[in-house]
């Protein structure tokens, strides 16, 4: 269940194994991309994943990467992440892991879920549960008390499950000590840097070497299978051309959607956080009130600057320099009981202390923008350009048919082109990765070009824009060349290979000398670059070598200076030396048994739920992205 009120319900430690995309820990995305199908995107044992779950997750995933892009992502880059398979794949291992745990035979009674719920602030009036507010709130919200229960068990059911498998970890003094050491080392590191590119001009030209170089790896220069088109192309824009809308139409499509133009009510607030880590103890959180309430006296008083309170106390790096402003905001937004608490709110109003997921909130309410809806000349333009798509799309099918149905008659695109001058459109033989310019830029017109047969004809091919009709007039399979016809693109990528040789032998011989002198030698021509004191997982220090040569540096035993072999990082060969060590400091603060607690239920949660993974049944339905009918 994704119900926007529960998430205040939901365990962190399955968020933190099973979500993948980062967002900003505020923000809660509403809403949907994929149309609220009611079907399911994929099966696990036997019980479905209905597409609202998913389509409810894929949003609040999609609007937590706006919102890290100031409310404009780069266009394609949530296909570029695959946020559409992490989505599905955290709904899937949510599912196993509410049926792991039935299968363990826990049971979440009703007690737990009534004192869950009187618990939560957004339901509570004074300090106390109220059964009106409790109603009330999810009425708001377009849900009954009945679902919102089930869902909080089910939640409540997950919470348990990953407890009792959280219960198997034990950190030791020992452990927590020696890892606090292990991440506190510091080394100071010498190195030489070989690169292939200072080795290109030793490497001498030889006919013979490079065709026998040539012989093994031919299959890199072997051509790719080219085309020869004739196409009929039938252009939505030209059709849209000849598209007039009448008002009246424009009217009526107005208000058929007119609920869709509707903008709700929005506020803008600011904050300011005292943070609460996962599972914190009671003695911290209590500390973390106090904290939270002595803020609010000074942010009540008379002329205090909340902003400038935000920016010396706020424990939110996000927005903290900014004094807390979270911008202009709809219900639903924000996590629940600081939802509920803004919207409670008038301007001016200064709440607190709120307590989330995240910690304690102290809220100010800046100004109140009211529901509108947008009038009819704000989206009149936006209107016709869709009617206008929508009917030349049915008029660019019909042309195509028709043609269609004419190249049938006919007997041949040949015969067809006679008869109609001029629309029958011829290609240069083209590959997939060169394309002539005037080409459709359409990935589904090249798909379908390189799918015919000589000779054959297409069926008609539906693109983004308007429609094709192809026929392979010609088809050129791949070519082997013979080395003189690629010898100058040959000889250059002999000599990078030869080059590459030639420097880690380079390095090989620098560290078989500097083993032998016991410490790094500097080569004829090369320089020895020192570094400062570096840690495990530090960037950015001065003269640092790639991360390839600092793990490797760590991992070398304390009495050795230099490694066992040069590294490659990046196709550059690395020699170092350990100049300096220290060791880390091993006292163990409560933080770090934290961190190590933390990280070890999340790999023991993560290995049993791939336990639960390779035994499952699941099918997945979820249509690809191509097979969507486009927006």
């Amino acid at each position: 269940m994704l119900d926007f009120l529960r998430k205040q319900a939901q365990s962190p430690l399955i968020q933190t194994v099973v979500v993948i995309i980062a967002v900003v820990f505020i923000f809660w995305g509403v809403g949907t991309n994929l149309g609220g199908s009611r079907s399911s995107v994929a099966t696990v044992n036997g019980t479905e994943i209905p597409g609202m779950d998913f389509s409810r997750a894929y949003s609040q995933a999609l609007d937590g990467l706006q919102q890290q892009f100031g409310g404009r992502m780069p266009s394609g880059f949530a296909e570029q992440l695959g946020i559409r398979e992490q989505v599905l794949h955290r709904l899937i291992q949510a599912e196993l892991l509410r049926q792991g745990g039935a299968e363990a035979g826990i049971r979440v009674s009703e007690l737990p879920v009534q004192q869950r719920i009187a618990e939560m602030e957004v339901f509570q009036e004074k300090g106390k549960f109220s059964l009106q507010r409790y109603k009330d709130v999810l009425s708001q919200n377009r849900m009954t008390p009945g679902s919102f229960e089930k869902g909080l068990k089910s939640d409540l059911s997950t919470e348990r499950v990953q407890e009792l498998v959280g219960d198997f970890t034990v950190i030791s003094d020992n452990a927590a000590s020696r890892w606090q050491a292990w991440s506190n080392e510091q080394l100071k590191l010498a190195y030489v840097k070989l690169e292939p590119a200072a080795f290109e001009s030793k490497v001498a030209a030889d006919d013979k070497a490079l065709a026998a170089w040539f012989e093994k790896n031919k299959e890199r220069y072997r051509s790719e299978p080219k085309v020869r088109l004739k196409y009929l192309l039938f252009n939505q824009s030209d059709d849209e051309k000849e598209i007039k809308i009448a008002d009246e139409e424009l009217t009526a499509k107005y208000e058929q959607d007119k609920e869709s133009y509707r903008q709700p009510e929005q506020r803008h607030a600011r904050h300011i956080l005292f943070k609460i880590e996962k599972n914190a103890p009671e003695d911290i959180r209590a500390e973390k009130k106090k904290q939270a309430e002595a803020v609010l006296a000074q942010a009540k008083a008379k002329e205090a600057d909340f902003a400038a309170l935000a920016k010396q106390h706020s424990e939110d790096a996000s927005n903290k320099d900014m004094g807390g402003d979270l911008g202009f905001f709809a219900a639903g937004r924000m996590v629940p009981a600081f939802d509920a608490a803004v919207f409670a709110m008038q301007p001016g109003d200064i709440s607190g202390p709120i307590e989330t997921e995240f910690g304690f909130h102290l809220i100010k309410l800046e100004e109140i923008k009211p529901e509108t809806v947008r009038s009819f000349e704000q989206v009149k333009d936006s209107i016709a350009a869709s009617l206008k798509r929508e009917q030349a799309k049915a008029l660019s099918f019909k042309r195509a048919a028709a043609a269609y149905e004419a190249v049938m008659k006919a007997g041949s695109l040949d015969k067809y082109s006679q008869q109609e001058a001029g629309k029958v459109q011829v290609t240069e033989p083209f590959s997939r990765s060169e394309h002539p310019q005037g080409l459709p830029a359409d990935p589904k017109f090249i798909e379908a070009a390189f799918s015919l047969k000589k000779g054959e004809l297409s069926s008609i091919i539906e693109l983004r824009e308007g429609y094709a009709v192809l026929f392979a007039d010609d088809m050129q399979e791949p070519e082997q060349p013979k080395l003189e016809a690629v010898k100058d693109k040959a000889l250059a990528d002999w000599k990078k290979e030869k080059a590459a040789e030639l420097a880690a032998k380079a390095a090989a011989d620098l560290l078989a000398a500097s083993r032998e002198k016991k410490e790094l030698q500097t080569p004829e021509g090369g320089t020895v670059t020192v570094t400062g004191l570096l840690k495990r997982t530090a960037s950015g220090e001065e003269n640092a070598p790639p991360d390839q040569v600092r793990s490797d540096a760590f991992k070398l035993a304390w009495k050795e200076k230099l490694p066992a072999a040069p590294v490659q990082a990046e196709n550059v060969w690395f020699v170092y030396e350990v100049r300096e060590r220290l060791a880390g400091e091993s006292k163990t603060d409560d933080d770090v048994r934290q961190q190590l607690s933390a990280s070890a239920r999340r790999d023991l949660l993560t290995a049993w739920l791939a336990s639960l993974q390779n035994k499952a049944k699941i099918r997945i339905s979820l249509r690809s992205r191509d097979d969507e009918p486009q927006q």
